[in-house]
């Protein structure tokens, strides 16, 4: 069967680390080329593949049948927007767009052209948060009460990104790391019925939110979601509460590090976590008390351009649809609108 033949949007961080990558290294799939503006780094990892100078350059390539918009969210939905209408199937990077009305309508493109839409959450496939879906979905700790999820980070110094740290549409961390924890919220939970939210600016120098706390409300649990700059000793990410017992688990996945380092992702033990990350379970079953470290799951990124082969090739669903992407970005939008008026925003 044919390769898909894709084409990346750029060569940052994001083309290098978390597309290029697995992609070349999944046979489904055929690198022909990616969008550097005047540089040809590229051709350093992948010599045979094409650089093209212009988006148009790309949609006038009737070979190409995906592409990868992993450009600053400002430019999401032009882009994106483009390609659908160019006949051609597309990933869209993390923040989806920078409203819920721009999600709406490129969702409905895609349908209407009955095309293939996925915002790129990679970090459905983080070996910490596989281990805490799975003692969830297995019923160790009963029914959920309370979660807290953290994107803890300490770096007081501005992003050298500039369309991060510029204040303006898609700018900011609620942009940047708040669509991972509110899309792992919405995997495990789904939508809450309102949102509160505190955004703040706590670095030197910033002119973007840098601290967010969102607090979501369901009939049955709360939800908190947190990520800030300034945090040097990070607590556990994920403290999951439920009505038999409770899960801690650190964040520590270990494969943007090792991509990063331009480790291949199909070496020996890819995505396994050091033994001393473990989470802890403090549960009871059968009338016996637990308390005991859980095995991390395996991380593997992999798996998501796995199941965008297969929805393309078998019209299945996207491993994260479009609609996933509206919802992120309806709870963005409350949580900005919340911030501003100080006040719980109901969603429904």
């Amino acid at each position: 069967m044919p390769a898909i033949k894709t084409a990346i949007l750029s060569f940052g961080m994001s083309g290098r680390v978390f597309h290029a990558p697995f992609i070349a290294l999944n046979p489904g799939f055929e690198l022909v080329g990616i969008w550097e503006r005047s540089l040809s780094a590229s051709l350093e990892f992948y010599p045979t593949i094409k650089i093209y100078r212009s988006l148009e350059e790309i949609l006038a390539d009737e070979s190409i049948q995906l592409v990868i918009v992993n450009t600053p969210t400002n430019t999401h939905y032009d882009f994106t927007k483009k390609v659908l209408l160019s006949g051609k199937h597309a990933v869209v990077e993390k923040a989806f767009t920078t409203s819920v009305a721009e999600a709406i309508e490129l969702n409905e493109i895609a349908i209407e052209k009955k095309l293939k839409l996925s915002v790129f959450q990679n970090r459905r496939w983080d070996s910490d948060f596989k281990t805490v879906k799975k003692i969830i979905a297995e019923g160790w700790i009963g029914n959920v009460v309370e979660a807290e999820i953290h994107f803890d980070r300490f770096k007081e110094t501005l992003s050298p990104k500039l369309h991060k740290e510029i204040a303006g549409p898609g700018a900011g961390v609620l942009y940047d790391l708040g669509p991972h924890l509110i899309d792992q919220a919405l995997t495990l939970f789904g939508m809450p019925d309102a949102v509160y939210a505190e955004l703040r600016t706590m670095r030197p120098f910033s002119v973007v939110d840098d601290y967010f706390e969102l607090l979501l409300s369901y009939s049955d649990k709360v939800v908190r979601l947190k990520a800030g700059y300034q945090v040097k000793e990070p607590i556990p990410s994920y403290v999951i509460h439920g009505n038999k017992g409770s899960f801690l688990k650190s964040r520590a996945d270990i494969q943007e590090t090792a991509l990063v380092a331009n480790q291949k992702p199909n070496s020996a033990n890819w995505g396994k976590e050091p033994d001393e990350e473990e989470g802890l379970l403090n549960t009871e079953k059968d009338g016996v008390e637990i308390r005991k470290k859980i095995p991390t799951e395996l991380g593997n990124y992999a798996t998501y351009y796995a199941l965008v082969e297969k929805a393309i090739r078998e019209n299945t669903e996207m491993p994260v649809k479009g609609n996933d992407g509206i919802n992120v970005m309806k709870i963005i939008e409350a949580a900005f609108l919340s911030s501003a008026n100080k006040k719980q925003i109901s969603l429904n």
